[in-house]
């Protein structure tokens, strides 16, 4: 992966924050309403993000792993930069859907909900969260939940094509989303009308659609500076 790309998949993290409070706000209050109520809470919701950006990596690391094995092919076909124009697309679709512009993204949340479903029951050992630790763990698990966001952006650690690189990719996400969820944990109804406000969730979601319009443009340019098109076209 370049640096640009691992600064755009951070912003993109720290961008997704107008669409965290639906889902991640609701888990966030649900965290802190466990929570011991003397001391301060801040540990807790420092670890359960850490866990979650755990879960983040090791899932990038997967799929990346998985995109290697289309490395295989690259002498035949530009098989990686096909994946990194999906990977473009899918930040297009994604910068549409935290705009509120299409909505998409939210039927890929579907292809995690069988897996989300043996992990869930695991969750309810963790309760009450008595402890960082236990912060942590919870994190680890809930951030398996199905989520097209996250989902979207697995699509770029798969096109990265290499375990590390993918790990690097949701590393990247997951520190992105960090200072937002953190926020949203310790500041929920502060934070809730700023974050629901039309404006800034289209600001946000079409600056990830830039992002993706420049991977377009970036492979597009890839293609016609190698001639790959004219090659695939003769070869059909």
């Amino acid at each position: 992966m370049t640096e640009f790309s691992l600064i755009a998949i951070f912003f993109v993290g720290l961008l997704s924050g107008v669409h965290c409070l639906g889902m991640c706000g609701s888990l966030a209050g649900i965290l802190t309403a466990q929570l011991p109520k003397e001391g301060t809470r801040w540990p807790y919701h420092l670890a359960y993000s850490g866990g979650r950006v755990l879960s983040y990596t090791l899932a990038g690391a997967l799929v990346g792993s998985v995109g290697q094995a289309g490395m295989l092919l690259r002498d035949v076909i530009p098989v990686q930069h096909l994946l990194f124009a999906l990977s473009s697309l899918m930040l297009v679709a994604l910068g549409l859907y935290i705009a509120g512009i299409w909505g998409i993204v939210r039927r890929i949340e579907g292809a995690g909900r069988l897996i989300w479903q043996r992990i869930q029951p695991l969750t309810r050992g963790l309760f009450p969260v008595t402890t960082p630790l236990r912060a942590f763990l919870l994190g680890t698990l809930w951030g398996w939940l199905p989520c097209g966001l996250v989902y979207s952006v697995l699509v770029t650690a798969l096109a990265s094509g290499h375990a590390q690189s993918g790990a690097l990719v949701m590393l990247a996400f997951g520190l992105g989303t960090l200072p937002n969820l953190l926020a949203i944990g310790l500041f929920w109804e502060s934070l809730k009308g700023w974050v629901q406000s039309v404006r800034v969730r289209r600001a946000a979601g079409l600056l990830v659609v830039c992002f993706g319009l420049y991977g377009l443009a970036k492979v597009g340019y890839t293609f016609y500076i190698n001639g790959w098109a004219g090659s695939c076209h003769v070869a059909a």
